[in-house]
């Protein structure tokens, strides 16, 4: 409660209270009425030239995503083994080897699951020439529509390739076959897990050293507050988010390994692996997980409609988990907008690839989080509300 004394008044309407005028009713002060209000920059100059930083920024993001990629996922792998950290600290660990082992017990995890998995995905991948007769048998069906959109592809060729539009420019295309595609990715993917790896390392030696160089360099004691109220905030909704998801998605791999094993789909370790690592992609992980369960069905079963009962069983699973359990659980710490996080998933998809996608989610979740703090960007992070 604030007290009319604390306000300040006006010498002459002190002077008609004096006279028994009837009292006005006290103003706002000005930190409730800034908590209220959500303003939207009013020069046009200013949001013409935010949006101008704001695509700087994105192209910057998208011409060196072989840095900044790694960087983010580090910082968000941070936030998931911080809490670890910080336990064996307290039990007299030094934090340069806390950190060490928790890496180590992600990596070598990571290097077991995918070893475990090897032996059947090469067995699948030795049954595919054999089952492409019985795929083309169940796809005998859309045989006309395939075909009459290839008359029309080709029809499309031949008046873009029609006489007297010759073009004089000579290109050159090196091929690198398949041998130097799988180097060159292979070659990309390990320099990225080498830089996030050593990124997070001294993220976790670190710990809090950068936000108490921030709060040391802010000039008033109320943005220090904020300042570490925003990374606690990130910290506990973040780790709170990915462990949520991930105890979620074990659940869902469990249980489609089990459903694959009763339906007759062989290596059920391999269909629950996937279902678990394409949990992690909201939407379209699971649209993605529905047409690999629906080519292993025809791959494996002679009956069409047997063939379906994999996919099925599939999003009966995702349709439990994605629309009743997970929401459940995250609804007191996460409201986004589901149309912004379609569009996220697929503009992070196209900047990222794969790992974008997945970092989509957590990264609008901080954007959120920010805004709802910051008085200027109080307005985006009403927008962002579900």
């Amino acid at each position: 409660m604030v007290s009319p004394s604390m306000l300040p008044q006006h010498p002459q309407s002190s002077q008609r209270r004096d006279a028994g005028a009837p009292r006005e009713p006290n103003p706002l002060p000005t930190e409730a009425a800034d908590n209220i209000e959500m303003p939207l920059p009013s020069n046009p100059q200013t949001f013409f030239l935010g949006s101008l930083l704001t695509l700087a920024v994105l192209a910057a993001i998208y011409v060196a995503s072989s840095i900044i990629l790694p960087v983010v996922l580090a910082f968000v792998l941070q936030l998931i083994l911080q809490p670890a950290v910080r336990l064996l600290e307290r039990i007299r660990l030094p934090r340069a080897l806390g950190a060490l082992l928790a890496i180590l017990l992600v990596v070598g995890g990571l290097v077991g699951f995918v070893a475990a998995l090897s032996v059947p995905a090469a067995t699948w991948a030795e049954k595919l020439p054999e089952g492409i007769p019985r795929l083309e048998a169940h796809l005998v069906v859309l045989k006309r529509p395939i075909d009459a959109l290839q008359k029309v592809i080709q029809q499309a060729e031949h008046v873009a390739d029609a006489p007297g539009k010759k073009d004089s420019t000579v290109s050159v295309r090196r091929d690198l076959g398949l041998t130097g595609v799988l180097f060159a990715g292979t070659r990309a993917v390990l320099d990225g897990l080498f830089t996030t790896v050593l990124v997070l390392y001294f993220l976790l030696v670190a710990g809090e050293i950068f936000l108490r160089r921030i709060v040391e360099i802010l000039p008033n004691f109320g943005d220090k507050r904020q300042a570490v109220d925003i990374s606690q905030q990130i910290e506990a909704d973040i780790s709170a988010y990915l462990l949520t998801i991930t105890a979620m998605n074990v659940a869902v791999g469990i249980a489609t390994a089990v459903a694959m094993y009763l339906c007759g789909l062989g290596d059920p370790l391999l269909w629950g692996a996937a279902a678990f690592l394409l949990n992690y992609v909201p939407i379209l992980g699971p649209l993605f997980g529905m047409i690999i369960f629906l080519l292993a069905g025809m791959l494996s079963f002679d009956s069409l409609w047997w063939a379906l009962l994999p996919p099925a069983l599939y999003f009966g699973i995702h349709l439990a988990e994605g629309e009743t359990l997970t929401p459940m659980l995250l609804a007191r710490r996460f409201t986004l907008n589901p149309v912004l996080v379609i569009l996220s998933l697929v503009f992070w998809f196209w900047m990222w690839g794969v790992p974008g996608a997945i970092l989509a989610v957590p990264m609008l979740a901080i954007l959120k989080i920010v805004s709802d703090r910051v008085r200027p960007l109080k307005a985006l992070g009403h927008v962002l509300e579900g």
